[in-house]
């Protein structure tokens, strides 16, 4: 009960929960729109989906080095591209803010994920029959009525797929924000909380509270996909 009382886990609960919400509205859209791409460019397909795999193929404490470069509020390529651009007269400290935070880390998450569930989205776009949308045309369908009444429906299974491994990498997120900010308190998550808590204060119990918490969401989250491969299957 001491868990569920504790302000500081109420962050940490806050944070997880917004990092969720942006990577699944980020990665569904991203995801879709890069395997629709991939899709109409069938001639550059392996070509683009080599570039495309890299984020997902580099590790997560990498991927958070990387974009620290780009968010850096001293030597940042963004506040300098923002600067020399006459937008901003002054570095803005983009992690300062726990909800940029939060923000910032969701992308850096996406980035990660979006490429995997871009490819199970080409896989499935390309073992729709074609016959489908002749018959969709010959019933007098335009592009977008198709899209939304014949590829989105049979997306579906994937698209499923795509929410679960979103929502499993944002709910497990540890080193983006550890390269981002360290430990810094009003930035951490569940798994951050729970690290700091076990590993740095030794309080073995409290975190073995903390860790029921994760290992419900994840549990969650790890029987939908695996509920949703044994459908495919």
């Amino acid at each position: 009960m001491s868990v569920l009382q504790d302000k500081n886990f109420h962050n940490a609960l806050i944070n997880s929960l917004s990092v969720l919400a942006y990577v699944i509205l980020f990665v569904m859209i991203s995801s879709l729109f890069v395997a629709l791409l991939l899709n109409q460019k069938r001639k550059l397909t392996p070509l683009l989906t080599a570039i495309a795999i890299l984020p997902w193929a580099l590790p997560p404490l990498v991927n958070g080095v990387l974009w620290s470069f780009i968010f850096h509020p001293s030597y940042g390529m963004l506040n300098k591209l923002l600067i020399s651009s006459g937008i901003i007269q002054a570095p803005i400290a983009w992690t300062a803010n726990t909800g940029w935070l939060m923000f910032i880390v969701s992308l850096i998450v996406s980035w990660q994920v979006v490429p995997f569930c871009a490819i199970v989205l080409l896989a499935n776009l390309q073992s729709i029959p074609q016959d489908i949308y002749e018959a969709s045309a010959m019933d007098g369908a335009n592009s977008s009525q198709t899209f939304f009444s014949v590829t989105l429906p049979l997306l579906l299974p994937s698209l499923l797929i795509c929410l679960t491994q979103a929502s499993l990498s944002a709910v497990n997120i540890f080193d983006e924000i550890v390269a981002l900010v360290d430990y810094r308190k009003d930035a951490q998550t569940l798994l951050i909380y729970n690290y700091q808590n076990t590993f740095s204060f030794l309080d073995f119990g409290y975190g073995s509270a903390i860790t029921y918490v994760v290992m419900l969401l994840t549990g969650i989250f790890g029987y939908l996909y695996v509920r949703n491969i044994a459908k495919d299957m």
